[in-house]
């Protein structure tokens, strides 16, 4: 398969922080699996998610910069909420090697908000820029596409949210409120 990065990031919505999700991931890798060679879909396609972070994912160097940033602030916020209850971070950290700014002031923010939605809408602002930075000068390359893939992902998890059951989505944020 040829290489068309052009062609398809040019084809793609604009995406936007807290619009509505244009298609399913599963619709944006078809289309790129068309498009791009397989060494790079099967990047796409097995791109790290946070419950599953590994060395194998780490093979990309966009994808291990974007692991060390989002493995930073979610070791942030743990350290955060276990300090609001009182409780050893440790055991819910882990190794992170991220060695840009500091990101205690963006999670501070965050789990001060007087609202669970507010602060966790903070966090994926906050990952969102990230992304962008990452991406800088990256406009037609797979960093590119990764990009748009994990962006993709955070606006799935708010359409998610919105969709959910209140009680539900309260009584889940409660028990992950411990730490």
């Amino acid at each position: 398969m040829g290489e068309f990065y052009p062609y398809l990031i040019a084809s793609l919505p604009t995406l936007h922080f807290g619009m509505k999700p244009p298609f399913s991931f599963e619709q944006f890798l078809e289309t790129c699996h068309r498009l791009i060679p397989e060494k790079d879909y099967q990047i796409l396609r097995n791109l790290p998610r946070p419950e599953n972070y590994s060395e194998e994912g780490r093979k990309h160097r966009f994808v291990e910069r974007w692991i060390k940033f989002d493995t930073a602030l979610r070791n942030e916020t743990a350290r955060m909420r276990a300090g609001r209850h009182h409780i050893e971070a440790a055991p819910y950290l882990r190794p992170d090697t991220y060695t840009g700014p500091s990101l205690a002031p963006v999670v501070a923010a965050a789990t001060l908000s007087p609202s669970l939605l507010d602060g966790e809408k903070v966090l994926d602002e906050t990952r969102w820029k990230m992304l962008d930075e990452l991406a800088i000068a990256h406009y037609f390359d797979l960093d590119a596409l990764i990009t748009y893939a994990y962006k993709l992902l955070i606006l799935h998890r708010w359409e998610r949210i919105r969709n959910a059951d209140a009680s539900l989505l309260l009584r889940e944020a409660l028990e992950q409120e411990a730490v």
